[in-house]
């Protein structure tokens, strides 16, 4: 039986009514010699750590995974731009599928190729519905993907996705505006997403203040990720 640790703590902070934070790391964008300064400039209210980037060259997810394991204690999660990015060193794996898109690599090819390499895992691996959500600028995720992210302004339709990767049997939706957006996910839209769902909800993109991580938390955020304020 695959180990479900990192994902059973998740749904018991929730339960107990405690928000987690996680910071978003790019392999591509951050150097190792850093990394105990990174983690010092951190928020303290920090709970995981996502790793992972729309374009990582080979070997550089376990260069930084290992590089982290010497300074912290943190879970260390993959978010994977692809198949590419998956490494057994980290604690889980958000095993994404893009349904805001129709570009069927990364609705189900991506996930074939990570199926192949996780035969025989130990990999704790977490089925995340992952929806782009517009942000205001073109992200890199819209980017490399070549799908079009969802207008903030049909809420109906980004919850009837992300419902519907609950009922495919998705254990936490991601609702994503993309590194670096202008524009967070609207409070309006995470309180409509989170009213239907009865797993974790994890929101990302153009969060940078406190008001804003106040915003999201309240409208019904249970994880909140934050990256590019920390890459400088």
């Amino acid at each position: 039986m695959r180990n479900t640790q990192i994902y059973s703590e998740i749904l018991s902070n929730i339960i107990a009514g405690e928000k987690l934070l996680a910071i978003l790391i790019d392999p591509e964008k951050f150097n190792v010699s850093t990394t105990k300064h990174f983690l010092s400039r951190i928020p303290k209210q920090t709970t995981h750590l996502f790793l992972g980037g729309s374009t990582v060259p080979e070997l550089l997810m376990d260069k930084l995974i290992d590089s982290l394991k010497i300074h912290t204690q943190l879970p260390l999660i993959i978010f994977p731009g692809s198949a590419s990015q998956i490494s057994e060193k980290a604690n889980a794996l958000l095993f994404l599928s893009l349904l805001s898109g129709d570009n069927p690599d990364y609705l189900i090819g991506q996930q074939k190729a990570g199926a192949a390499q996780l035969v025989g895992s130990s990999l704790e691996v977490i089925s995340t519905g992952y929806l782009l959500i517009d942000g205001g600028n073109e992200s890199a995720v819209a980017r490399v993907t070549n799908t079009k992210p969802m207008s903030q302004s049909n809420i109906d339709e980004i919850v009837h996705t992300a419902l519907a990767a609950e009922l495919m049997g998705a254990k936490c939706i991601y609702l994503e505006a993309g590194s670096g957006a202008k524009t967070m996910v609207s409070a309006q839209i995470i309180a409509a997403v989170k009213k239907v769902l009865t797993i974790p909800l994890i929101v990302g993109g153009g969060i940078r203040t406190e008001t804003q991580q106040y915003l999201a938390y309240n409208a019904g955020a249970d994880i909140l990720v934050m990256g590019t304020i920390f890459e400088k």
